[in-house]
């Protein structure tokens, strides 16, 4: 019989499954407790969940979620990192921290509902933020713009040029 613990967070990961646009079933054993928290400082500040759980509650919650084939990921230690705005962030996090550390491991991913291989993960952790890409949108959308003024301000530039040469000859 299961305990009413166990009931609780299942019944609290499966919601959190139900809201999350990205989960990121991670390894982490091996880090040390200082990392760890450093882990959780860095996923905390870009509003990222980073929650240890048990295997079986993280099967049991997928499975009222209607997510077939998260088995394959459920082993060892489960980390998840959970996103409900932008689904790159935990990507863009881990890729960050590993650059210092060997885990966490990303094992699988589940994006919008289909669930994806952990190497993955380096794809999503590429992509650009959406405002990354309204910065790049914008700065293309004002490179013609420029050109243009810069198009049409050099004429009147070399008329003026010229008359300032014409004025200069017929004064010598």
């Amino acid at each position: 019989m299961p305990s009413t613990k166990n009931i609780n967070q299942v019944e609290e990961l499966t919601d959190k499954l139900s809201r999350a646009k990205a989960v990121y079933i991670t390894e982490y054993l091996g880090l040390n407790v200082d990392d760890i928290t450093k882990l959780r400082k860095e996923f905390h500040s870009n509003d990222v969940e980073f929650k240890v759980t048990k295997n079986t509650l993280l099967k049991l919650a997928a499975e009222k979620n209607n997510l077939k084939g998260l088995d394959d990921y459920l082993h060892n230690s489960t980390a998840i990192a959970l996103s409900y705005e932008d689904p790159t962030t935990p990507a863009k996090v881990i890729k960050d921290f590993t650059k210092e550390n060997d885990l966490p491991q990303v094992k699988g991913i589940v994006f919008e509902g289909e669930i994806l291989d952990g190497s993955e993960f380096k794809k999503f952790a590429d992509v650009p933020t959406k405002e990354e890409s309204l910065a790049k949108l914008i700065a293309l959308l004002q490179s013609p713009l420029t050109k243009l003024v810069w198009a049409l301000k050099s004429p009147m530039s070399n008329v003026g040029n010229v008359l300032t040469s014409l004025k200069e000859n017929k004064s010598n």
